[in-house]
């Protein structure tokens, strides 16, 4: 049984790859198809391959405008949250002050609010400041977080008090041990936050929907569901859009796969 457990388990863990794997394999060769390979039965291997849906999707529609628009958002929002959770994860781990545990309590239980809750008071709130239809309607939201917060606060309790210790008898003070003492200790953290941050600004979907108006400041969700017709779809065209907007996520996924591992087994993330 110890000789076919390796075995198995490696069997079964490729069926699981296999699994995950097979709606993108399937998005693909969706995206290179055309005539028959659309109307008729889905081939996973087309029989006249092209790439012309990818030059349709550029050619008839402002989608290089759209990736800029996604991209410059969530670079935005990652650093926002990154830089916003740092500082108030340091406060609540470093830094006692009467009532500390339930604020932080009060503050995670944020988390339970579904977003679809906060829509109208956000976009009220967007319209008297006079941000419909801007970037900065978009970005505000998201400028915090509360799971970050949590996901950093317990990555800086791994750090031992006795550095801190250490810096204030060489007369530092708290933003010299935040910058050159905790922050360098918590990389994996930080670069877990940042994968989850920028795939949930790249992925969102209703809040710039209510929020943005102009075609030419649609994020690319919009744009995708917008290639999507009443009465029929150009399937290849959407699958295209959908590859395009896949890699960006898988790019920074594999450059940051290491340190988000060990993010989340260092703070304890189940």
């Amino acid at each position: 049984m110890r000789r076919l457990a390796i075995p198995l388990l490696t069997l079964a863990v490729l069926a699981g790859a296999l699994v995950m794997f097979f709606p993108f394999l399937w998005t693909f060769t969706t995206s290179i198809s055309t005539g028959a390979g659309l109307s008729g039965t889905p081939q996973l291997i087309p029989d006249n391959p092209s790439w012309d849906a990818y030059l349709e999707l550029f050619a008839n529609t402002p989608f290089a405008r759209v990736i800029l628009n996604s991209l410059g958002l969530a670079v935005a929002t990652t650093v926002l949250q990154v830089v916003t959770s740092a500082l108030a994860a340091y406060v609540f781990s470093r830094m006692p002050f009467p009532g500390r545990g339930v604020v932080f309590a009060v503050y995670l239980a944020t988390m339970m609010i579904p977003m679809q809750v906060l829509i109208v008071p956000l976009f009220v709130q967007m319209r008297d400041l006079g941000l419909v239809d801007s970037y900065l309607g978009v970005l505000l939201p998201g400028m915090a977080s509360a799971f970050g917060v949590f996901l950093l606060r317990q990555a800086m309790n791994s750090v031992p008090h006795e550095l801190d210790e250490a810096a204030r008898i060489d007369g530092a003070g708290h933003l010299r041990i935040f910058g050159q003492i905790v922050v360098p200790l918590i990389g994996p953290g930080l670069a877990t936050l940042t994968v989850f941050a920028f795939m949930s600004s790249w992925n969102a979907f209703l809040w710039p929907l209510v929020i943005l108006r102009s075609a030419e400041m649609k994020t690319l969700p919009l744009a995708l569901a917008g290639l999507q017709g009443q009465y029929t779809t150009e399937w290849d065209v959407m699958m295209a859009g959908s590859v395009i907007s896949i890699l960006p996520m898988l790019a920074l996924y594999l450059v940051a796969q290491k340190y988000v591992i060990q993010g989340v087994a260092s703070t304890g993330i189940k």
